[in-house]
């Protein structure tokens, strides 16, 4: 029989052997892996865009007013009505203009029969100054009242085109098209010439203008990329985002105010679902180019440092891989990465603090920050230096 101590003795070296093995396999199985959330680096074309605060304007605004005094008889449009240019828009009463035209053409009619006379009495007394039977005097005394005649004549026909003109302006047509303000006088009211007192004013909307303005330190950029071809420009009510319309650049202005240091331009809308309306605020997006085949990763997997930014890659073989990276333009919740990362690879958007180079990575199953449908991305991209941001 085994003696007690000789028991002992076996039974503790044969759990310290198996502690000893334990501990060598636990040192070969290393640390746990560190769970971590990660999208895909992709390819995309990325447009790059300056944003501003503009303000729609007619693209030609005609302020109707009375050219003759008189009673006003007949309205022809409703507020707010589209019209066409030449249609007919209100009747001033023709009466007094009508019967000065009517003398002014009686006067001419007169005249042009005296004329006819005096010039009758020119050609007698030619042929006879020629035979001695009249003096010099005689014969330019006729050739004078001839003259007279004929420019009595003239006078008239320009007083009666005078009031033939006047008689036109009774009658008012629309000088474009467009549509129509809010009535300022009615049927039967007086009215005279007058620029302070329109009668209605009408605003061209199709197509139509949106002005902004940008900060003087962008408009070498902008005028670059001008040369190269027209700009694109996209506007949107505050209100509404979801409805964006497409215009161009048509108008950058010659010179920089010089109290708030920036420079109006103004865009181009074709407008034919009046989707816009004078006076009112909308969201400008001007598209200075497209920026094609760009890297780009959510913008929670770029993390700053004083070395720079950088952004932890997961290698084939799960591990994590810090890598520098160079950013460009910025959108809301994503980066274009200029150099650091290709497309495909996974990068980390979620558990960076916990990283270290070479280290174990599992990644979590879920939505990834950043992406449609995941969670908020951690904070908001900047405008890129210029003002320039990408969508």
């Amino acid at each position: 029989m085994m003696k007690p101590n000789i028991f002992i003795a076996f039974v503790v070296a044969a759990a310290v052997a198996l502690a000893a093995g334990c501990t060598k396999k636990s040192q070969r199985a290393g640390p746990p892996a560190v769970p971590v959330i990660a999208a895909d680096a992709v390819s995309m074309d990325v447009p790059v865009e300056l944003t501003s605060i503009g303000t729609v304007e007619a693209f030609n605004s005609v302020a109707v007013t009375a050219r003759a005094s008189g009673q006003l008889m007949r309205v022809g449009l409703n507020e707010g009505q589209d019209v066409k240019k030449g249609d007919f828009l209100f009747q001033i009463d023709p009466a007094p203009y009508q019967a000065t035209l009517d003398q002014a053409q009686a006067n001419l009619e007169r005249d042009r029969a005296r004329l006819v006379s005096a010039e009758a009495d020119g050609a007698r007394y030619a042929e006879l100054i020629k035979k001695g039977y009249v003096t010099q005097e005689e014969y330019d005394g006729v050739a004078s009242t001839a003259a007279a005649a004929k420019a009595t004549v003239q006078a008239d026909d320009a007083a009666a085109r005078g009031a033939r003109l006047s008689l036109d302006y009774c009658t008012i047509l629309a000088p474009i098209a467009g549509r129509t303000g809010s009535l300022l006088v009615k049927s039967g009211n007086m009215v005279t010439p007058s620029i302070s007192n329109p009668l209605v004013t009408i605003n061209q909307m199709v197509p139509i203008y949106v002005r902004f303005t940008i900060p003087e330190q962008q408009l070498p950029q902008i005028r670059r990329y001008a040369q190269e071809g027209t700009l694109a420009v996209e506007a949107s009510i505050p209100s509404d985002s979801t409805k964006v319309v497409g215009g161009k650049l048509t108008f950058i202005n010659n010179t920089v105010d010089r109290e708030t240091g920036t420079v109006l331009l103004k865009a181009t809308f074709p407008n034919e679902n009046m989707a816009l309306w004078p006076g009112q605020f909308v969201q400008v997006v001007l598209v200075l180019k497209t920026q094609a085949s760009a890297t780009v990763v959510p913008a929670a997997a770029v993390q700053p440092s004083q070395q720079g930014d950088y952004i932890y890659v997961i290698k084939p073989d799960s591990t994590a891989e810090l890598r520098s990276v160079v950013q460009g333009v910025k959108l809301d919740d994503k980066v274009v990465i200029l150099k650091g990362v290709q497309p495909g690879e996974r990068v980390v958007t979620d558990g960076q603090l916990r990283l270290v180079p070479g280290a174990k990575v599992a990644v979590k199953t879920g939505l990834v920050p950043g992406t449609p449908g995941g969670p908020p991305a951690a904070g908001r991209g900047e405008a890129s230096p210029g003002g320039a941001t990408a969508r």
